[in-house]
């Protein structure tokens, strides 16, 4: 076991000192001692929902506190108030110092400490997900929290069917019909599980034609939800009886209103909702009253701080990193070439995430290496 002098080199981390504004903030390491362990960081994924939410200052921490007790938002508390000191959460790095025996130094490891170039971990806090050797280290990205998000929503789509009977990822969509709302990083992901898994049909809609040709390269099929009414498309193409068409499940994975209201009218009587997206906005475009209220369906949230009531602890995230190791071992190379579309030096960090959150630049995957 061995740790870095203390002349070592300030770590930069990436901080949103308010709405529009980053910047690299340089801190001091933290010295090594008995049972932590310093990562210096290989690559970090930009997620373009939760953190871009704080540099354009719309994530709702920013203005509400979280009763985690309560299970409520209470207004006028800033729970993550700015400046925002941790943000991202798809790391992967080298281990060049350990003083614990449950992280070897030299080893390549997938974790959450956000945008800096090196951290000190510990693994009774942190989680510490081991890239294997036959990864390309840049996919670790989605070890740790990512392709667990993915993997939580199949899980949900599980139980829905099953409750806690559930003994594989894929028991929601073996031999069913899936529609996948969105086609960023999230959707792809999670139809890419879907695929896997053995679903009769996996269909991705969005509006992008770019994005649309990522997940066609992919091998996913695609509808462009802005041609012909893709409800009708779809309904009747999957018949189930005559009166019975659509998806059994959809995964709904864009931010946005109206993606939502379009996920509930692709389902057939008495489907699934899955709902992976983050909104930031209002509901307007969500018409309960119509397809949601007359053919009695069901929309859940797979939120990634739980797994569905009555699979824990035998599901828990690290076995969801596991399912995306597997996924990456048979699509890893496909992802690499199509999802990631941006490695970039880490320096570039405050001015790729500012554009990024102004519109000014669209990725479907940016990454940041040192």
């Amino acid at each position: 076991m061995s740790e870095r002098g203390p002349d070592s080199a300030p770590e930069r981390n990436v901080v949103v000192t308010g709405p529009h504004e980053v910047l690299f903030r340089d801190e001091e390491p933290e010295p090594l001692t008995d049972g932590t362990f310093r990562v210096e960081t290989l690559f970090t994924g930009i997620s373009s929902g939760t953190e871009l939410s704080y540099v354009k200052g719309t994530n709702p921490y920013l203005s509400a506190g979280w009763d985690g007790t309560l299970g409520l938002f209470v207004e006028d508390a800033p729970a993550t108030p700015y400046p925002v000191t941790r943000l991202g959460y798809m790391e992967v790095g080298r281990v060049t110092g350990s003083r614990t025996s449950a992280v070897a130094e030299g080893a390549v490891v997938a974790m959450t400490y956000g945008h800096r170039t090196a951290y000190r971990g510990d693994p009774l806090v942190d989680r510490v997900v081991p890239v294997p050797a036959e990864l390309d280290p840049l996919l670790g990205i989605y070890l740790a929290h990512m392709g667990p998000i993915c993997a939580n929503g199949l899980l949900h789509a599980a139980a829905d069917l099953y409750g806690s009977s559930v003994r594989e990822l894929g028991d929601g969509v073996r031999g069913r019909r899936v529609a996948v709302t969105g086609a960023g990083v999230v959707a792809l992901l999670t139809g890419l599980f879907a695929r896997r898994a053995g679903a009769a049909s996996v269909v991705v809609l969005d509006p992008t034609p770019q994005r649309r040709a990522v997940a066609e390269a992919l091998g996913l099929e695609t509808l462009d939800p802005t041609a012909d009414d893709p409800a009708v498309v779809l309904k009747t193409r999957w018949r189930h009886a005559a009166d019975d068409r659509g998806a059994d499940v959809v995964f709904q994975c864009r931010g946005q209103a109206s993606a939502l209201h379009l996920a509930l009218r692709l389902l057939r009587p008495q489907g699934t909702v899955v709902d992976l997206a983050f909104y930031q906005g209002g509901a307007e475009q969500v018409r309960l009253g119509e397809e949601f209220h007359h053919n009695g369906l069901s929309l859940r949230c797979a939120q990634i701080g739980r797994v569905p009531r009555g699979l824990a602890p035998t599901w828990d995230r690290d076995r969801l990193s596991a399912e995306t190791v597997a996924l990456l071992r048979e699509h890893g190379d496909l992802v690499r070439e199509h999802l990631v579309s941006a490695v970039l030096p880490f320096d570039e960090a405050p001015t790729l995430l500012t554009e990024l959150a102004a519109g000014r630049r669209h990725e479907m995957q940016a990454v940041l290496a040192t």
